[in-house]
């Protein structure tokens, strides 16, 4: 697989992990990307993330052989529309957002129309930080790469996507926009909601000053994530809202569930409750379900 001109929309931590991964990997003759600052086109061409990078959204899509959007969600419909009239013919579109559900359903139509060929992806591969800086070549590698296609996305599209993802080093992944949006509302947006409450409760000023003290290894491997970008995480919440909130019922009920057991003083339902983590945990890493 080999591309003469791929473009990233947004060089930031995943758009510079795929430039990175393109060009060590050989895949691209040529990797330009597009970015919002002038301050970023030094850092990132000095970085090698990018062969060019430029704040000329047109310029950087023109003759594309692929192009993949690696901005916020929320920012991903207006620049679509900018660049839409400027791609050429037959290229393939893509991006790595974290919901898919509203991204397929305006991009698709809209890349159509223009002539080009849209499928949604979402490499499980990010980090809390954030920046070109912050890439790394390997970051796709053994990562679950999810592709999700429209209902009259052809075949060979997707399969070419597939390919594409594991190029880089990836494991793909075929879902519908819906069902990818309802898994990770469960395994990546609630628990990034969950780290950024425990963030907020628990570094509260409201509490005794010597609290920040008695926050070890446990505390700080749970809230990690929290320390992602807050306008990101904001766009992704929203935009999977729906799925999102059904599961913060689902989680909020169970530890109401907890809560009763623990103030009654029931062993045996705070038995299970923790044996049945453990048991859980321990059998989905068994089975090489966690990058550990």
């Amino acid at each position: 697989m080999h591309f003469p001109k791929v473009t990233l929309v947004g060089v930031g931590l995943l758009g510079g992990s795929l430039g990175l991964a393109l060009k060590q990997r050989q895949l691209a003759g040529r990797v330009e990307g597009y970015v919002r600052r002038e301050a970023s086109i030094a850092e990132c061409e000095r970085l090698g993330v990018v062969d060019r990078a430029t704040t000329d959204l047109v310029a950087a899509v023109k003759d594309a052989d692929l192009v993949v959007f690696c901005t916020p969600l929320a920012q991903m419909r207006a620049l679509a529309e900018q660049c839409a009239p400027a791609l050429k013919p037959g290229v393939l579109v893509t991006d790595v957002g974290s919901v898919k559900g509203g991204v397929v359903a305006e991009l698709e139509p809209l890349f159509s129309q223009a002539g080009a060929q849209f499928i949604g992806s979402h490499p499980m591969a990010g980090a809390e930080k954030t920046g070109p800086a912050a890439a790394r070549a390997d970051l796709f590698e053994k990562a679950v790469c999810i592709v999700t296609p429209g209902t009259k996305t052809p075949t060979k599209l997707v399969k070419l996507m597939e390919e594409f993802w594991a190029a880089v080093g990836g494991r793909p992944l075929r879902l519908s926009p819906d069902q990818h949006d309802s898994l990770v509302a469960r395994s990546s947006h609630l628990p990034h909601v969950v780290a950024a409450e425990l963030a907020n409760y628990v570094l509260s000023p409201a509490h005794p000053k010597e609290q920040p003290a008695l926050c070890a290894t446990g505390f700080r491997d749970t809230t990690r994530i929290a320390a992602g970008s807050p306008e990101m995480w904001r766009d992704i919440a929203l935009a999977n809202r729906k799925h999102l909130a059904r599961a913060l019922g689902v989680f909020i009920e169970d530890l109401q569930e907890f809560q009763r057991a623990l103030e009654a003083g029931d062993t045996k339902a705070m038995d299970e409750f923790f044996e049945t983590a453990k048991h859980r945990r321990d059998q989905w890493v068994g089975n090489g379900g966690s990058p550990e």
